[in-house]
């Protein structure tokens, strides 16, 4: 079964459009918002119907996934059930991280196999490398055929999946916007504090980058705590005053540092930080 429509040509409809055309897949329809904007995505995938008719592109696949915002999902597919396609047999996979495959029950209950599959990667363009999903994490949630079908999927595509449940989702969603979104912020405050010492933004960023991709190959040869470097994991109260100190002309950027602070420190009791300095530091980071 490789015949596929994909219902949203925005980054990630477009990149797994192109990612399962490279593994054997068939594209069969893209639909979107526009005939302009399914076309440019078309011509990165290189095959497929460009349509602007959900219904349409649903009739003509046998895997359909649904790439568009959250918001729309359930929109979607209260379009797609009151339609007179035949759903036995067809599969149905949302791609978001944070509705509940639930949300397809309209199109379970006309026959469809249904879940959601979500690729745990960040996608800020159409066009990504022949690579892009290999070596990341698909988490899964729906009924147990779809599920069993969407692990082959992740496979096919050199992903891992790994099964969640709909009640858990709002976590597993939140842990991966802090891991992707949250991590770019935190580079923005870090380059706005480094322009706030007189380097420019464009020096400031090239500074952290490879200070960053350092920080990621520990983390990937020695794991998570043992990577965690810096003032709190050696216990050193003379450098946390000094940057407190600094930071109190800048209010909002000293409650992200002291709150990312005592979750660091947390870490250091569990690398054996004594308790002195355990505590030295906990009192120094709740100071008003």
């Amino acid at each position: 079964m490789t015949e596929v429509a994909i219902i949203g040509a925005g980054n990630l409809g477009t990149a797994l459009g192109y990612a399962l055309s490279q593994k054997g897949y068939q594209l069969k329809a893209l639909s979107g918002r526009t005939l302009s904007s399914v076309r440019k995505s078309l011509q990165i995938i290189g095959k497929g119907k460009a349509l602007t008719d959900n219904l349409q592109a649903a009739k003509d696949g046998k895997l359909i996934f649904i790439c568009v915002p959250d918001s729309e999902i359930a929109k979607v597919v209260k379009e797609l059930a009151q339609g007179s396609l035949p759903w036995k047999e067809k599969y149905v996979f949302h791609c978001s991280g944070l509705v509940s495959a639930e949300v397809l029950k309209p199109l379970q209950i006309k026959g469809a196999f249904t879940a959601s599959i979500h690729p745990v990667q960040s996608f800020s363009q159409k066009k990504g490398g022949p690579n892009q999903f290999e070596g990341i994490y698909f988490g899964l949630e729906g009924d147990e055929k779809a599920l069993k079908l969407g692990e082959k999927i992740a496979s096919r595509l050199g992903g891992y999946p790994i099964i969640i449940t709909g009640k858990d989702k709002a976590l597993y969603h939140a842990a991966c916007s802090i891991a992707s979104n949250f991590f770019v912020v935190l580079l923005e405050v870090a380059v706005s504090l480094l322009k706030s010492a007189g380097i420019e933004e464009k020096q400031a960023s090239e500074m952290v980058l490879p200070l960053i991709q350092g920080t990621l190959q520990n983390m990937k040869d020695f794991g998570l705590k043992n990577s965690l470097t810096g003032p709190v994991i050696r216990g050193d109260q003379v450098s946390i005053r000094q940057h407190l100190d600094a930071l109190r002309k800048l209010p909002d950027y000293i409650a992200i540092y002291k709150i990312l602070a005592v979750q660091a420190l947390e870490i250091a009791k569990k690398r054996n930080l004594p308790p002195e300095k355990y505590k030295a530091l906990k009192s120094l980071l709740e100071e008003k």
